[in-house]
């Protein structure tokens, strides 16, 4: 966790570039990314000695050396493009207008590194970097925002990685999915990990993997990913879902968010992905993604939008059908329309399914969530309810929820149930509501109390108007 210090000096920090005119929150993060690459590529690549020269320098040089020979050094510091700081820092914009504003920002992140180093807390690096996120406060374009943490951290939890997982999400954006992956292996598996060379390699270098349209937000994942010790993340620039991305049965474990909504060009999406179920909706076609990118036995846990549990359409019911049939659904979990306020009001669900190619579907858990600890208005304040306790510890323990009832929070569906609803997956279809009986006085009672009140109301109007005529003038 940051200390309030280290918050004020990142809020500090980042008042340098809003007043400075750039009040875009991806291109502040943007700027700090790069000038944290040519930090750390200080520690990474000997004998370059970048951020220890340029701030003893006036700001005119140090601007100036930024510009025209840390940028281009940074772009092509290994011909092979194998480190991953040159790979990321291949198409670099330096957006910084001011040698003073330049200044500025290198001593302030220079003042808030010696923080960190001064506090030598293993986690200090990641938790500047999220804290620097978490000021992404604006829905970014092609149905992209970022999910809540903790709701990430929820399926992360769920679905409990092992350090022989290869993760990938296909549509990582600052890469939060994976970083929280990294952070319960850590937490969870740190011996067996780094006293394994082979599993710490994988750790390192083999095991996370992304994929992002959006540049800029390929580049902060990646430092994202790195600045929690992820040394070689494979964060690539691909369209996922398009004919361009081949990779098929690659990964063990799938954590996703992907985009709803947005432009999609259908003559450049694979045509595997429509086959047997054409749509245009990108929520159907990612599920059909997720399917071809899994290795058998391989899990899946993804955000999807409350469509997807009950649209009417073929390519609707043809895709819950083969995730029920074909693989193994275990579990839909429901959540509130204000979990991804302020950025979208959209009702969604959590669907965790194994892909089998040969069924195993038997009972479906429906949760419906209805507090995730926060106020579900734009405001997210914290509040003190929430299931995400209550979810964790019935999912790893399913055979005690056969007993629950339709009428609980938390109950198992029979898959022949399901299959003979068109494959409906909302909690609505199969949830019960409690009535509760209440109880009212006779008619009679209710309207002699109604009559005092009115002689009551007259007794007071008439003291009112006494008192009235007193004070009125002779």
């Amino acid at each position: 966790m940051l200390t309030g210090e280290l918050k004020n000096k990142i809020d500090r920090l980042w008042d340098i570039f809003w007043t400075g005119g750039l009040t875009n929150p991806l291109d502040v993060i943007e700027q700090m990314t790069y000038l944290m690459f040519i930090h750390d590529i200080e520690d990474k690549v000997t004998p370059l000695h970048q951020w220890s020269y340029l701030k003893e320098l006036p700001a005119a040089q140090m601007y100036a050396t930024v510009q025209e020979q840390v940028f281009p050094l940074i772009k092509n510091l290994h011909e092979d493009k194998h480190s991953a700081y040159s790979k990321y820092m291949g198409d670099a914009v330096f957006k910084i207008p001011t040698p003073h504003m330049l200044e500025r920002i290198v001593t302030a992140m220079d003042d808030l590194y010696a923080k960190m180093e001064q506090l030598r807390a293993a986690d200090t690096r990641g938790d500047v970097y999220e804290y620097l996120l978490s000021k992404l406060a604006t829905a970014g374009v092609n149905g992209q925002f970022r999910t809540p943490r903790h709701i990430i951290r929820l399926m992360v939890e769920l679905m409990r990685p092992t350090p022989t997982d290869t993760i990938c999400d296909p549509a990582c954006g600052t890469s939060g999915f994976l970083v929280e992956a990294g952070e319960f292996l850590k937490t969870h598996h740190r011996q067996e990990i780094y006293a394994d060379q082979a599993k710490s390699k994988h750790f390192m270098s083999g095991m996370f993997h992304g994929y992002e349209m959006d540049r800029t937000m390929l580049r902060i994942g990646a430092m994202n990913m790195m600045a929690h010790g992820i040394e070689h993340p494979d964060i690539q620039y691909r369209d996922s879902l398009s004919a361009q991305n081949t990779d098929t049965e690659c990964y063990s474990l799938l954590l996703a968010n992907p985009p709803f909504k947005g432009s999609l060009n259908t003559d450049t999406v694979h045509k595997g992905l429509q086959k047997g179920r054409k749509t245009k909706k990108t929520e159907l076609l990612f599920l059909s993604l997720f399917l071809r990118l899994l290795k058998v036995g391989g899990r899946c846990a993804c955000i999807v939008p409350d469509g997807v549990l009950f649209g009417a359409s073929a390519a609707h019911k043809a895709i819950r059908q083969t995730i029920v049939e074909d693989h193994c659904l275990q579990a839909v979990i429901s959540m509130p329309s204000g979990v991804f306020r302020p950025y979208a009001g959209v009702s969604t669900a959590i669907l965790i399914f194994t892909k089998t190619g040969h069924g195993g579907t038997e009972n479906v858990w429906f949760y419906d969530m209805q507090a995730d600890g926060y106020t579900l208005d734009d405001k997210r304040t914290p509040a003190a309810c929430t299931d995400i306790p209550d979810i964790i510890a019935r999912f790893h323990n399913l055979e005690a929820e056969i007993t629950r009832h339709r009428t609980d929070v938390s109950f198992l569906v029979p898959k022949q149930e399901i299959a003979s609803n068109d494959y409906e997956l909302s909690i609505n279809k199969y949830k019960k509501s409690q009535h509760t009986r209440v109880e009212y006085p006779p008619a009679a009672d209710i309207l002699s109390d109604i009559r005092s009140i009115q002689v009551e109301i007259d007794r007071n109007l008439a003291e009112l108007e006494d008192l009235l005529q007193e004070d009125m003038p002779e």
